[in-house]
Order: C-alpha cells, then structure tokens, then sequence
C-alpha cells in the first residue's frame, strides 16, 4: 500500500476509507482488506467480461464450466454430484442449470443403471459444437488477458488464490 501516483487505479473505493481504516488499525490489517478489495474488484472485472463473453457462445461462467467439464469427460456420462462438486453450488442450481441446458438440447441426462437415483450428463452433438465453438473463441481470448505473464508467474498466482480461498474457508465457520 505504498504511495501510488495519480494514475494508477486504487483497490481501495475511496482515498478516505484507506485514511479511516489506517486510523484505527495497523498497515498489515490494511494490506490485507486492500487485498480484498483487489482481489474482488478483480474477480467483478473477470465476471464482467467473461459474462460479455460468453453471451454469444455457452451463456453465461456456470453454463461455460458445465458443458467444458462434460466435453473434458468426452464420452464419460459425468454423474450431477461431479458437476455440484466442480461448480460447488447447490444440488438445485445444478438442477435448474442442466434443466436449461437439456431444454436447448445442449445436454442429456440419463438415469445411472447402477443406481437410479443419480443422474449423469453428457453433451449432445449440439452441445458439442457449442462449447467446441467457445472453447476456441476463448482459448484465443485468455491467451490475450494473460499475455503479459510468463508460466510461472501463472503457477504462482494461481498458488496464491488456492492459498487464499484456503484460508478464508478455514475462517468460513467462525461467528467472530
């Protein structure tokens, strides 16, 4: 949190939030709820665009990472528990997402031989070619938003969110 020049954006919303917040706690305190405020504003960013996205392809994230983890299965049937675990949502967002999916005919969900109450997915040859078609058009996309940042840098920031997401569900259960 070191002095920035005028041009550079501030993660935190306001100058005087920064000023209130340093009043009262120390620098480390700050520079972690500056991170937040980073990584949020961040990740708001991220949604908006990949919402822009993928408007013209998959629909919408949750839409893109179902039909990109039953492509990634190929001809696997891939169980709905897999796809709640993966997204980790609610079995009812699940049910509402494939229902959506299934009435496009982008998906199919079939009963488990094995045990009739588990349901597995797979793509129909529509959805196929609709997450092929965006897998492609993004594929080019990130290459571009991540242009700038080598291989390791990449494996580090992606340690670093692990380690975040981490230890704010260490933290999740705590009422104080």
């Amino acid at each position: 949190m070191a002095d920035r020049d005028s041009t550079s954006e501030q993660s935190f919303p306001i100058p005087y939030l920064r000023e209130a917040y340093l009043r009262r706690f120390p620098l480390a305190a700050a520079q972690r709820l500056e991170t937040v405020f980073t990584l949020k504003s961040a990740g708001q960013q991220i949604n908006n665009v990949l919402n822009e996205w993928l408007e013209g392809t998959a629909g919408s994230p949750a839409r893109f990472q179902t039909l990109a983890l039953l492509w990634g299965a190929g001809d696997r049937l891939v169980p709905h528990q897999e796809i709640i675990a993966v997204l980790q949502v609610k079995r009812a967002t699940v049910s509402a997402l494939m229902f959506s999916l299934e009435q496009e005919g982008l998906v199919q969900s079939i009963g488990d031989e094995k045990d009739r109450r588990r349901l597995l997915a797979t793509l129909t040859e529509k959805g196929k070619t609709v997450i092929t078609s965006a897998m492609e058009l993004n594929a080019h996309r990130l290459e571009k938003a991540f242009g700038d940042f080598s291989q390791d840098e990449l494996d580090l920031i992606q340690r670093l969110l692990r380690r975040m997401r981490d230890g704010f569900v260490k933290v999740s259960n705590e009422k104080n």
